[in-house]
């Protein structure tokens, strides 16, 4: 949530037209604390990505899985896709915060 509202405080500030009479200094400290914010969140999720991979693993192994293992099982390369995605957004939301603050 704390990327989310970060994201949010910049958006309503570069809305009101904020950074464009802001000190360079204002203006890269929004920009780090957005970026440091969303490294964190990118982190936390590639923990989590990291985490359903081995449990995909340890059900795979299963010699009699249910149908919701089997299907569980199956994820292994949605889960890579996902990785692969959020770098992807993550850098797409870097620019627009760029853009938004330099303008």
């Amino acid at each position: 949530m704390a990327p989310s509202f970060v994201l949010i405080a910049i958006l309503i500030v570069a809305g009101f037209g904020n950074f464009s009479n802001a000190p360079d200094g204002v203006k890269f400290l929004a920009i780090g604390v957005a970026v440091a914010t969303g490294i964190l969140a990118v982190l936390s999720q590639y923990a989590a990505i990291r985490e359903a991979k081995a449990m995909v693993q340890d059900i795979n192994q299963l010699e009699n899985p249910s149908a919701l293992a089997k299907k569980i099982g199956q994820s292994d390369v949605f889960l890579s896709l996902t990785a692969v995605g959020i770098i992807g957004l993550s850098a797409v939301m870097f620019a627009l915060v760029l853009w938004a603050v330099l303008g």
